[in-house]
């Protein structure tokens, strides 16, 4: 979606251009982002904070030969601008070369996005997230517990100009409402929604969905660990598809023989295919990376066979290939990421998953993630508000939460259900659009008192 903030974005990254090239630059590229952020945050079901905050960065990258420089202000005056062109020019000079340089990129076609963009949500106001956040209390007040959590509505807008001749500006929006719910007997729930458009989010869905489960889960009982099969709900489902994305679907994660990705080769389920699409209407999208190149539709896994990783510049230069359009802000370490990530759904629904359990877990969320062995893409972590024990295909009861050590590429390997309702969540860097899945096994490796 362009605007006249798109307009004006770029126009402000024309302007630090002008001023790298007074600098001497070789080559430069200028990224802006601006947001209107407001988030409405509540607590003890009731709205304590309502705050919002508008923000400029501008990123330059300095080219000199083979050393590049980056420096980051925000400030847009033409004082401002001539000392961020000065700073990144002066680090320019006393940076290594890099030998595998392959310079800025070249312009590609971009397209507009139009479902990246509400006015609902550009335009909401602290009456319309109140009105949500009012849906998510009564929720937790009819079900004796209480509510705590935020709703937020933004408006972001990206320019990229650099000087080979790459133009790209857009504005998109991004709503999310999330709520934890806290039972007096110890109970916990979650729920939570992301959408582009902020008057689709069903506030009291999410409140009821969160209450139910903070009722359901109070007094929960030890179990022993070890390994269970699981139903994961989609929030621990993005834990998934995050780590696989950062761990192996990253070009430079192959490239320093770090990543799992073998083109080709077969690593999960037949039931599992992920894509990432910066254009797919369900999830966050965007039209272009944060270089300015257009973004493709990258194949991650075809019915669990492995068939692409994401590119930024200098690693599809690496490989001789074109940029996928997944380049982050520089510097970045990190390599590409896929920031759009959309997996398949299934046939099953929400009590067939369930129901095909004879004795295993229904696991909500997880948190405190880290990876362990990244080639394996073992992870551990713990569950957290409402993990529960099914038998006979049937929940009988909450438990305490475990902690697990698992191989995310077994956990995959071993789907054998996936359900055919989806939701949008935000991951790690970008939106998520993910099923509930059953798994053949999960690795248990501990367990909590309390």
């Amino acid at each position: 979606m362009n605007d006249d903030r798109a307009g004006d974005a770029l126009a402000l990254a024309e302007r630090v251009l002008v001023h790298a090239e007074t600098e001497g630059a070789s080559e430069a590229e200028a990224l802006v982002m601006s947001e209107d952020a407001a988030l409405t945050r509540f607590a003890n079901s009731q709205i304590h904070q309502n705050v919002a905050e508008t923000n400029v960065t501008i990123n330059l990258r300095f080219v000199a030969g083979k050393r590049v420089g980056v420096a980051s202000s925000g400030r847009t005056d033409d004082e401002g601008l001539q000392r961020l062109a000065a700073n990144a020019a002066s680090i320019a000079r006393v940076v290594e070369e890099l030998e595998d340089w392959a310079g800025l990129p070249e312009p590609t076609p971009i397209e507009d996005v139009p479902a990246a963009f509400a006015p609902a949500t550009a335009e909401a106001s602290p009456e319309l997230r109140a009105d949500g956040v009012r849906a998510v209390i009564a929720a937790a007040d009819e079900a004796g517990v209480t509510a705590y959590g935020s709703f937020s509505t933004g408006t972001d807008t990206t320019a990229v100009a650099n000087s080979k001749g790459v133009r790209a500006s857009g504005t998109r929006t991004v709503a999310q409402l999330l709520t934890v719910s806290m039972g007096p007997d110890g109970g916990s729930g979650y729920a939570e929604q992301a959408a582009v458009d902020a008057t689709v989010i069903d506030a009291a869905a999410l409140g009821r969905e969160a209450s139910d489960k903070a009722r359901a889960t109070a007094n929960a009982v030890a179990i022993a660990a070890g390994d269970y099969p699981v139903v994961l709900e989609e929030y621990a489902v993005v834990d998934l598809l995050d780590m696989l994305g950062y761990l192996g679907f990253s070009a430079l994660a192959v490239q320093e023989g770090r990543s799992f990705v073998e083109i080709g080769r077969k690593i999960g389920s037949d039931l599992i295919s992920i894509v990432d699409d910066g254009r797919d209407p369900t999830g966050l999208p965007m039209g272009f990376d944060y270089e300015g190149v257009a973004k493709q539709r990258v194949t991650l896994l075809d019915a669990g066979v492995c068939r692409g990783v994401v590119y930024d510049s200098q690693t599809a230069a690496h490989d001789r290939v074109n940029s996928t359009g997944h380049g982050l802000p520089a510097p970045n370490p990190y390599g590409p990421f896929p920031l759009n990530q959309v997996m398949a759904a299934g046939t099953a629904s929400r009590q067939e998953l369930i129901g095909g359990l004879d004795r295993g877990l229904l696991v909500t969320r997880f948190h405190y993630t880290n990876p362990v062995h990244p080639k394996l893409a073992i992870v551990t972590g713990m569950t957290r508000d409402g993990t529960f024990l099914v038998e006979g295909g049937r929940i009988v009861g909450p438990v305490r939460n475990l902690r697990y050590t698992q191989s995310y590429l077994e956990a995959i390997a071993g789907t054998v259900a996936v359900a055919r309702e989806r939701k949008t969540l935000k991951g790690f860097l970008g939106g998520v659009v993910v099923p509930a899945v059953r798994l053949e096994s999960w690795s248990f490796t501990g367990t909590t008192e309390h």
